[in-house]
């Protein structure tokens, strides 16, 4: 009987690398526009939802913000420049470009809405609609 030696983790490490391969999620040395779309939190209070989203790199000027009805849509663009001379070494940043739109767990009110942007942090205040707000009920009791 022939004995192999099987590597347990040998599958797991291919398709890591073939997904990282499909997503280009290391870079690959191409200048284009890469797709992706940034990491956010979101949380609310009793007046307000809050959305922040990690954005570094990009000028506040190049994000923009956007709300209909309970959809926040977030887009924005960052260039890298290339250095005009110069030998590559390793290049993991490239340009970037994302489109998300987040669905809202409540109706907002359409005006005092506010978006931040600091150290790479946009931060999106949006008060909710007096319609989202909780009610308390009072328990009568006989």
């Amino acid at each position: 009987m022939l004995a192999t030696r099987r590597e347990p983790f040998a599958e797991m490490h291919r398709l890591s690398r073939e997904m990282n391969r499909l997503f280009g999620r290391y870079g690959n040395g191409d200048s284009s526009a890469s797709v992706a779309l940034p990491p956010i939190n979101m949380w609310e209070d009793e007046n307000h939802l809050f959305v922040e989203a990690e954005l570094p790199g990009l000028e506040a000027d190049k994000i923009e913000v956007l709300v209909q009805g309970n959809q926040l849509t977030l887009r924005g663009k960052r260039e890298v420049p290339s250095p005009s001379s110069g030998t590559w070494h390793r290049r993991e940043r490239s340009n970037l470009q994302f489109h998300r739109v987040i669905e809202l767990s409540h109706d907002v009110k359409q005006e005092d809405l506010t978006a931040d942007y600091k150290q790479g942090v946009l931060v999106i205040t949006l008060p909710k609609s007096e319609a989202a707000k909780p009610i308390r009920i009072t328990v009568n009791s006989q």
